[in-house]
């Protein structure tokens, strides 16, 4: 790990193709979704780092109180320690001002969004699947440049449909671009769902 905050692992990709900045769910690492960055952009550079809080030995991105129950303050320290990776990334991997699509999965896609609402210079652009909203009153920024694909189950108990739609609203309150996708399923990264946002990426 060089001056980089964060382990990772860096996957070169072409040159005209979007930066995957992939972000796992608890329990994950880095090599969780590479197979998802892949079919969703498969000459794409990927930026995979591993969530820095462990919690019984598994790696999430920020504390929670309980299942469900975020630790608001710690979600907005860890963004801007993501925030601030991405930046140091791109200078590191001189990726420049490249397009940059964050994709996370549960733990992983609330992050992102967090980064999203927090850091809109950071992240512009996010597929997120199994998402909630990680902060109950983010700052008003302006989002009116921002891209958001949000894939949730409509049976799932971790990511429930009110607080994704919650999501949904503060985003769209603030003019970011919303793309939402709905699968018959619970908290789980479906092939539809990936199929979707791999169109709303090259849309």
């Amino acid at each position: 790990m060089s001056e980089l905050s964060l382990e990772h692992r860096f996957v070169e990709g072409e040159q005209g193709s979007p930066v995957l900045l992939l972000l796992h769910g608890t329990g994950g690492g880095p090599d969780d979704l590479l197979d998802v960055g892949r079919e969703l952009s498969p000459g794409s550079p990927m930026l995979a780092p591993a969530g820095p809080v462990s919690e019984h030995g598994a790696r999430r991105w920020f504390r929670r109180l309980a299942e469900g129950v975020f630790d608001f303050e710690d979600v907005v320290a860890r963004a801007g320690q993501l925030a601030n990776f991405v930046r140091t990334a791109r200078e590191h991997y001189e990726l420049g001002d490249r397009r940059l699509v964050a994709t996370g999965f549960s733990n992983g896609a609330n992050i992102a969004a967090a980064v999203a609402l927090l850091y809109p210079d950071v992240v512009r652009e996010a597929a997120l699947f199994a998402a909630m909203l990680p902060v109950p009153e983010p700052p008003p920024h302006d989002l009116s440049g921002s891209r958001v694909f949000l894939s949730n189950g409509e049976q799932d108990p971790m990511a429930p449909l009110d607080s994704a739609d919650s999501l949904v609203r503060k985003l769209r309150e603030r003019a970011a671009e919303v793309t939402t996708h709905r699968h018959p399923g619970g908290h789980q990264l479906t092939l539809e769902g990936v199929r979707a946002a791999q169109k709303w990426l090259n849309d």
